[in-house]
């Protein structure tokens, strides 16, 4: 299995790079996303929690997908205008990806084989799903997409892979 951090990726923008590139090296909450799911507002906190800790080298690192019911129809131009215009997001994203099945990317071929806090590993449930990532590539936690990002739990992860 290669480092998680090194596995390539594309930027909304079309830009390659890496999950390791995208968090300057650091933690991050990884969230497969959509723009018309009814977890959608979840942005709002994503877009706080990357705010709050972005000084101590944190990051959330969204990666739109279209495999839930169609939910991500639109083109990378028109996820970026929605996500800047409706929610304030700066944090970085990636292209679409497939997050399950044969044509799932290596991103979500590691990430999902971590289980959740009741021991399941496996495909992504939905939309929203996130992931705790430590400065070192060691995915600590995975919360299923109805726990909400600010929840006190996606919290302590968070904290768990902050720099002292």
């Amino acid at each position: 299995m290669s480092d998680l951090l090194d596995v390539p990726v594309t930027t909304l923008q079309g830009e390659p790079t890496t999950l390791r590139e995208l968090t300057r090296g650091g933690p991050a909450l990884v969230v497969n996303v959509a723009s018309r799911c009814g977890l959608t507002p979840q942005y709002t906190a994503l877009e706080a929690l990357h705010e709050e800790y972005a000084g101590r080298g944190f990051a959330v690192v969204g990666v739109p997908c279209n495999q839930f019911m169609g939910q991500e129809p639109g083109s990378a131009e028109e996820i970026e205008q929605f996500c800047s215009a409706t929610y304030g997001v700066t944090f970085p994203m990636t292209e679409k990806l497939e997050v399950n099945g044969e044509g799932a990317h290596p991103l979500f071929q590691q990430l999902t084989t971590t289980p959740d806090v009741d021991g399941e590993a496996g495909p992504v449930a939905w939309n929203f799903e996130k992931w705790v990532v430590s400065g070192h590539g060691q995915v600590v936690a995975r919360f299923r997409p109805r726990t909400l990002p600010d929840a006190p739990e996606v919290r302590a992860a968070i904290e768990s892979v902050l720099p002292a």
